[in-house]
């Protein structure tokens, strides 16, 4: 059996505060820790999961999203139907992101290799002269 960890040992251990952990609790993302003498303790195994919440946070993921993923669908849903509808829609959904993060990166990495003293200038030139 894996170790049994204190709310702080496990925000200690997923680099989350114990508030962050408390919250993914009442929203269902982690399930309700056995408790001993009136405190919450928690398997280490739950690590992983810690970690797939955060990724799936920053790329953009609904609580109603990761609890899917986690937990999957309802009774009498199709799972492999939703899952894959889920799947690709948010794909896509990283993807635009992605093309958006790219474009952002070209503009820095230009920005980066300019003199100019405001954006507006460095878009003037590079319309007018093709570089900056």
């Amino acid at each position: 059996m894996a170790a049994e960890l204190s709310i702080g040992q496990l925000a200690e251990l997923s680099k989350t505060s114990a508030s962050t952990l408390r919250y993914y609790e009442s929203v269902g993302l982690l399930p309700a820790p056995a408790r001993k003498s009136g405190q919450r303790r928690y398997d280490e195994s739950l690590l992983d999961r810690i970690n797939f919440i955060k990724v799936a946070q920053q790329t953009g993921f609904s609580i109603q999203e990761m609890s899917i993923l986690l937990e999957g669908f309802g009774p009498g849903d199709s799972l492999s139907d939703r899952w894959e509808q889920m799947a690709k829609q948010k794909r896509d959904e990283l993807e635009a992101r992605k093309k958006q993060l790219n474009s952002m990166i070209r503009i820095l990495d230009s920005g980066l290799s300019c003199k100019c003293l405001s954006w507006s200038e460095c878009k003037d030139k590079i319309e007018n002269e093709g570089s900056c």
